[in-house]
């Protein structure tokens, strides 16, 4: 998978603003199941939110970079304690 060009990483932004969290990281941290739950999602929806809660064990950007490199997908975007996350699915058109 390519890099998000701006234009892109711009429109999926304005895509993911509305978007509610669908995963949510606890006191647990990123776990198996979590991972299992994301891919789902993102094979579903292509965008998807995460939240980290409190107790996450796990600084935002340090989350993010864990879950793009174990599901593959891009980080569109890190405020406070949500992660935007981007996974083309293979038949799709582009953002």
């Amino acid at each position: 998978m390519s890099a998000l060009t701006r234009p892109e990483r711009r429109a999926l932004r304005a895509r993911g603003h509305k978007l509610r969290p669908v995963v949510h990281v606890g006191q647990a941290g990123i776990h198996a199941a979590l991972l299992a739950k994301l891919e789902d999602d993102l094979f579903a929806h292509e965008l998807v939110k995460v939240k980290l809660g409190q107790g996450a064990p796990l600084e935002t950007r340090a989350a993010a970079a864990e879950l793009s490199e174990a599901t593959g997908a891009e980080v569109v975007q890190t405020i406070g304690g949500m992660v935007l996350l981007y996974k083309e699915r293979p038949d799709a058109p582009a953002p």
